[in-house]
């Protein structure tokens, strides 16, 4: 996950580190909050790559990704419209709300929703699933929540004392803090 004044050189490196052919996706997470410059257009996006160790053989869980609402659900009938659909590279997502009860004080705090959605896509129950920039520690949130076990790195003394508060008193939490 990177904004858009770097993510052309980490794609740039990534693809010297892990080949071109372990691209799958660049995904857009689009939001609307926060301040709008008058003298060019409002950066409201981030980016995230999607790389697979080996492109063909990964896991995207189709059926199990949440589906968003049609934008025009007379025009796919009834059936459908009551489905969803899936999502495509462009994610609509606010941002973590400052006075919500989502908030831990991490200044770059991810969605719960954004995690979700990609442990969700990427791996299967009882997965170990790996954040070693983990912030806030969302994506180990999100893990329990899908049944995913976890392992949170972060050199960050801020982001690990942040961790250990949202995790406190979870006996089924293995915690080792430095």
């Amino acid at each position: 996950h990177v904004d858009y004044r770097e993510v052309h050189y980490c794609k740039i490196l990534l693809d010297a580190i892990f080949g071109r052919a372990s691209f799958l996706n660049e995904i857009i997470w689009a939001y609307d909050y926060g301040g709008r410059p008058k003298n060019r257009w409002p950066a409201k996006h981030d980016n995230i790559l999607l790389y697979a160790k080996n492109p063909s053989d990964y896991i995207f869980n189709y059926d199990e990704i949440e589906r968003i609402p049609y934008m025009a659900p007379g025009l796919v009938g009834p059936e459908k419209a009551a489905r969803g659909k899936l999502p495509t590279d462009t994610w609509w997502h606010t941002i973590v709300a400052t006075n919500g009860k989502e908030k831990t004080g991490y200044p770059t705090q991810k969605p719960l929703g954004i995690l979700r959605r990609m442990i969700q896509a990427s791996s299967m129950p009882g997965d170990l699933v790996l954040d070693f920039f983990a912030g806030s520690g969302t994506t180990g949130a999100a893990a329990i929540e899908l049944g995913r076990r976890f392992i949170l790195v972060d050199s960050n003394p801020e982001a690990l004392k942040v961790m250990a508060r949202r995790f406190d008193g979870r006996d089924d939490i293995e915690w080792e803090g430095f």
